[in-house]
């Protein structure tokens, strides 16, 4: 499948088994648009798709992060985002 304006996000859940919570809800609520696992817990996703994957994620107590384009930027806000769970 191929995507016309693709995003990269993470998706960041309380644990494990809400992490799978989401993958399995986005799954059965959209066949049609497949999570594109990439590396480092990234997923490439049509932009379009955003507003959907951020609703699915809440109601499975996760958040989705769009990924900075520039990698270095990546460790930095998995930081913020771990530090503001405290």
């Amino acid at each position: 499948m191929t995507m016309e304006n693709p995003i990269k996000v993470e998706i960041v859940a309380r644990d494990n088994f809400w992490s799978k919570a989401v993958m399995v809800e986005w799954a059965h609520q959209f066949p049609d648009r497949p999570l594109a696992a990439g590396v480092a817990g990234l997923y490439t996703i049509e932009h379009d798709w955003l507003p959907d994957l951020e609703r699915i994620s809440q109601q499975c107590f996760a958040k989705v992060l769009v990924a900075p384009e520039i990698p270095s930027r990546l460790s930095w806000l998995r930081r913020m985002v771990k530090d503001s769970g405290k």
